[in-house]
């Protein structure tokens, strides 16, 4: 054998090795949730029981739904993570071609700002947008048809629309980014020759540009959903009392000791309680793993073309 073989054999071991570490790092926590979430209390202290259950039980599953409420939790997140989806992929592809597309002056110094809103932690704008929701008055016009009240929108889902609406919500100046790269990479003469034909700004956006955006749009819907249903920091901050999954999974070890109180004293082993938190975290995740399976094949083209055409 030639020395350029051995070169390739060795370097396709090598990329095994790699693909094998880095598929085990990411899908042995969900395994061993799976793991878990099947066993019965009867396996937790059984010293021949790691991975593999010797008794299986569903009583975890029941629990976990039980205590999450877990088909109303479903229907609201799925609801919420779907709203703010669109409205965030609409706004930030309007702010992206503008950016991309429309010479203004200052549009340099906005895009600036944008940049900063994914370089700043969103922890350090936090207390002014909790307090201009809590005492929402739009420039002050709505104490002139309120008699001097302003509206309080935390606890509902306004603050989400608004946000969305205004591509501030969420991970927007990302998707912003990928956008103006996006239309950036496009052709000018596929715009002139809409402008030659009369079409305006408008037309040439939704006609022309937006369908060559497939790609862009899809890896926006699809960072968008998945980060909106896992995020805790903004919902907890904006909801309090709706059921949504971030605020059910967090609160889930106080209501699963409360549903215990009164019952048998292994009932709130902190082991127990681990195991039907994870359960729920396993029951969490389940719809974005289904999800995944459908979309694989368009989220991995979009993200390949959206690279080469921004």
């Amino acid at each position: 054998m030639s020395i350029e073989s051995w070169k390739r054999g060795l370097w396709s071991i090598v990329r095994l090795v790699l693909i094998t570490g880095l598929s085990f790092v990411i899908l042995y926590p969900i395994l061993q949730k799976i793991s878990t979430a099947i066993k019965d209390k009867s396996d937790l202290y059984s010293p021949i029981v790691i991975y593999v259950p010797e008794h299986y039980s569903w009583d975890n599953f029941k629990k976990a739904i039980s205590i999450m409420d877990y088909w109303h939790t479903l229907l609201n997140t799925f609801s919420l993570s779907t709203m703010t989806t669109l409205l965030t992929a609409a706004s930030c592809a309007l702010a992206g071609y503008a950016f991309a597309r429309l010479k203004f002056k200052g549009s340099g110094l906005l895009f600036f700002g944008v940049v900063l809103t994914i370089l700043v932690p969103p922890t350090t704008i936090l207390i002014p947008i909790y307090m201009n929701l809590k005492d929402f008055n739009l420039l002050g016009l709505i104490p002139l048809l309120t008699g001097g009240k302003s509206i309080n929108l935390l606890d509902s889902y306004w603050p989400f629309v608004l946000t969305s609406l205004t591509a501030s919500s969420l991970k927007a100046g990302l998707y912003i980014f990928i956008f103006r790269q996006f239309f950036r990479g496009i052709p000018k003469e596929v715009e002139e020759a809409a402008y030659i034909d009369g079409a305006g700004v408008g037309t040439t956006f939704w006609r022309i540009m937006l369908p060559n955006a497939i790609p862009a749009i899809v890896t926006v819907l699809l960072f968008s959903f998945v980060w909106q249903w896992n995020d805790s920091f903004f919902t907890t901050t904006y909801l309090t009392s709706s059921k949504v999954m971030s605020l059910q999974l967090s609160s889930l070890p106080h209501n699963l000791s409360i549903m215990l109180e009164g019952g048998e004293t292994t009932n709130k082993d902190p082991f127990y309680m681990s195991m039907v938190q994870d359960t729920g975290i396993l029951l969490a995740i389940l719809p974005l793993v289904i999800i995944y399976l459908f979309v694989q094949r368009y989220f991995v083209e979009s993200i390949e073309r959206t690279g080469i055409v921004g």
